[in-house]
């Protein structure tokens, strides 16, 4: 097997900045997220603090993953 020597890497200031972009555009992404949740989560307390929803917590589980047992 031939071994070849290391390839050097070089961080230009334009990646540096490019990452930094994207890692800003994420994090925002993130909290607007958790955000959501958090106000849906607070609303689903809610509608079952009122006793809107009589369903079994199998069914509520179901609901949230999206699976429909048919």
């Amino acid at each position: 097997m031939l071994r070849r020597k290391p390839t050097r890497l070089e961080l230009k200031l334009d990646d540096i900045e490019e990452f930094e972009g994207i890692r800003k555009d994420l994090e925002s992404r993130k909290k607007q997220r958790e955000e959501a949740e958090v106000t849906a989560a607070g609303e689903e307390a809610a509608a079952m603090a009122l006793g809107a929803d009589h369903k079994s917590r199998e069914q509520m589980i179901n609901d949230r993953i999206g699976y429909k047992p048919q």
